[in-house]
Formats: structure tokens, C-alpha cells, sequence
């Protein structure tokens, strides 16, 4: 599986990134996480209070950190199955 590929399924059909809960799935398949000072190496998903104040090409650019890290860590098969997996419905999707 190629990065860019991974990448487009994440930005088809005007997609932001995943639902919150199903983007803490996503995340949770991620091998080598850290804490590194007062956060994680890679950095949280923006859900939960920041889901709300935070705009949809900063969450954008958050899940395609994720999607760079599975590749640099081995996992981007992995994180494409579960994307390419999700419902159109489990997405957040610019407009909404």
C-alpha cells in the first residue's frame, strides 16, 4: 500500500477525517506510541472539547500525521483496511 493512496481514500467524497469515536479506533492501531512532555508522539486526535473549537483542516492535518506515522512505523496497511473499512457515515465531512 502507498502513503498517497491511504491519503486519498482519507480525502475522498470531501472527507475531514473519521467521527470521533472512530477516530480513537484509528488511533489506537497506531504502534509506537509516546508520551513526550505533557503530550504523545503521535499527537491525540482532536476529539473529545477539541473536536468542537477545532477547524476542519487542522483536524485534516492531524489524521494525515497519523497516516504518516503508520507508514514510518509499518502499519499503513493496517490503517488503510480500517479506513477504507468505515461507513461514509463514520466520517466528518467538510460542510457538516
Amino acid at each position: 500500500m502507498l502513503l498517497e493512496e491511504v491519503l486519498a481514500e482519507a480525502s475522498r467524497n470531501q472527507r475531514v477525517c473519521p467521527q470521533p469515536r472512530r477516530w480513537q479506533e484509528l488511533y489506537e492501531l497506531l504502534p509506537g506510541k509516546t508520551r513526550k512532555g505533557l503530550g504523545w508522539e503521535p499527537p491525540l486526535p482532536l476529539i473529545l472539547a477539541a473536536w468542537w473549537d477545532t477547524p476542519a483542516l487542522s483536524k485534516m492535518t492531524r489524521l494525515r500525521e497519523h497516516i504518516v506515522w503508520a507508514s514510518e512505523h509499518d502499519a499503513l496497511d493496517t490503517v488503510y483496511e480500517f479506513l477504507a473499512g468505515l461507513k461514509e457515515e463514520d466520517w466528518h465531512h467538510f460542510g457538516e
